[in-house]
């Protein structure tokens, strides 16, 4: 145990982000010199707030089986070697995971049954960062190799973790993605001021360094890219799908058609190629929004985003539109703990700027003489006996010369290589797969949000380890490598 006291004595402290008047006008993580270096003069008495309880529900709570009171132990200890090594043991990509996950593992800790939890996500982003400072993170090349190739088809947190479990196996593994630079959308879905992309960077050196052989601009599947599913299966021993989930819900009522309403992925991927330096592909105009009003509908993690990036554009007024109820500020009654609970959260980004309106649906986007968007028709609406209902004399226009949807995914895309591998769909449209991760074609693996469905990221490192371990069981007929869920497992819900 870190501190017997500690929970007693220190309250839940998280680190101070840069005034919202700098942060603003650059595109730099939020917090001064990174999160990692923030958190350093608060981190030895956060962790040692951890009970190291006898059964930890924060184990329960993160898919990875993360070995939580150990590295909060050995923090407090100030062995940073020794909680790098217990952290890399269940998971490949922490910097990731500390600067993106919601941390259903904190809503899951045992002291916030009464009081405020440890702040897990940021122990954990302490000890990487200064693990990647110290010289800890070492690439971990294979002692022999197999002879056994495999194919990833993409390059998300899902489809590295699985490159780089299989790489370390001694598999000759490649992976292979569609967009001009590898990492799927922590590349350019994920917005700089929340994880600049030198993290993401380092990390692809040490795969590389470890042999993980990285092939971008290839879309598979694509008539362009000349390799077809059936190709890809003729030339690798097995094959990993992990696309994700990138087919993006639409809105398709009147007025869809008019010229400023984008989704999501179509606005944050160019606003990131401009925040790098980079060209915007084929040519394409960038989509701004500066001075202009914003409208984003959908009120998850993504229009957060969207929120942040727009505030940096310069937009005249934000607003994020959100169809359900405005949540709690206190966990609910119907999501008990360990689960994790649907409450009111403010991000950096809603730190900075914009209104979010709760309850409303949007019945029509109206156009002005030029064909493009110049408003919303709202309504409020209500939710009674299990469905949404309009309530009468509550329509009204906002103004909005750009629309973006961030409603989320529906599933991955069927045109292109799914098709080609003939694979079977699920329900929902994702990828089905067996026990083992397998497809309903023989060496054809599915993991993370393809065949999941949309999800966290830590579920889809999960899933991707866990794909691993069945590959490398399908190819050489046993394996060491840690398989911490099955294809079934789901978040703890009541």
């Amino acid at each position: 145990m870190a501190d017997p006291k500690g929970f007693l004595k220190e309250g839940r402290e998280v680190a101070t982000r840069r005034p919202v008047e700098e942060r603003i006008h650059d595109w730099n993580e939020v917090y001064p010199d990174g999160i990692g270096r923030a958190l350093l003069p608060i981190i030895t008495p956060q962790a040692g707030r951890c009970m190291d309880c006898g059964i930890p529900f924060c184990h329960q709570g993160c898919p990875l089986g993360n070995i939580i009171p150990e590295w909060n132990d050995l923090v407090w200890r100030d062995d940073w070697e020794g909680a790098i090594e217990r952290l890399h043991a269940t998971n490949n990509f922490p910097e990731f995971t500390g600067r993106l996950c919601p941390a259903p593992c904190e809503t899951a800790c045992v002291l916030g049954i009464n009081q405020d939890p440890v702040t897990i996500k940021n122990v954990e982003v302490s000890i990487i960062d200064k693990a990647w400072e110290s010289g800890y993170v070492r690439p971990q090349a294979p002692e022999w190799l197999s002879g056994r190739t495999v194919a990833v088809v993409g390059s998300g947190p899902a489809g590295l973790a699985a490159a780089q479990q299989l790489t370390r196996a001694g598999h000759t593994v490649a992976v292979y993605e569609r967009a001009d630079q590898i990492g799927g959308l922590m590349r350019y879905g994920i917005p700089e001021f929340k994880m600049e992309k030198k993290h993401l960077d380092r990390r692809l050196d040490q795969m590389k360094r470890e042999g993980t052989v990285f092939r971008a601009g290839i879309d598979v599947g694509s008539e362009s890219s000349g390799l077809s599913g059936t190709k890809l299966r003729e030339r690798y021993d097995a094959v990993v799908l992990a696309m994700g989930a990138t087919e993006a819900r639409d809105l398709p009522i009147t007025g869809r058609e008019l010229g400023g309403i984008h989704q999501a992925m179509e606005f944050l991927p160019q606003a990131n190629r401009a925040a790098l330096g980079l060209e915007q592909l084929d040519g394409q105009e960038q989509i701004m929004a500066t001075d202009k009003d914003v409208v984003i509908i959908g009120g998850g993690d993504t229009g957060a985003d969207c929120l942040g990036t727009s505030t940096r554009h310069g937009a005249r007024s934000v607003t994020q539109l959100e169809i359900m109820p405005e949540p709690p500020e206190s966990r609910p009654a119907g999501q008990p703990w360990p689960t994790y609970p649907m409450t009111f959260r403010v991000s950096s980004a809603h730190e900075e700027g914009g209104d979010r309106v709760y309850a409303v649906s949007t019945k029509e986007f109206l156009g002005d003489q030029d064909g493009n968007v110049r408003a919303l028709l709202l309504v409020d609406v209500v939710f009674e006996g299990g469905k949404l209902t309009e309530i009468e004399g509550t329509e009204r226009e906002i103004p909005a010369q750009l629309v973006l949807f961030a409603m989320g995914f529906v599933g991955p895309e069927k045109p292109g290589i799914v098709e080609q591998l003939g694979v079977d769909l699920d329900e929902r449209g994702n990828v089905a797969r067996d026990k083992d991760y397998m497809t309903s074609v023989p060496g054809v693996f599915s993991a993370g949000d393809c065949g999941r469905g949309q999800s966290l990221i830590v579920w889809a490192i999960a899933e991707g380890r866990a794909a691993a371990a069945a590959v490398d069981q399908h190819l050489t007929g046993s394996t060491t490598l840690p398989r911490p869920i099955p294809p079934t497992a789901r978040p703890l819900v009541v």
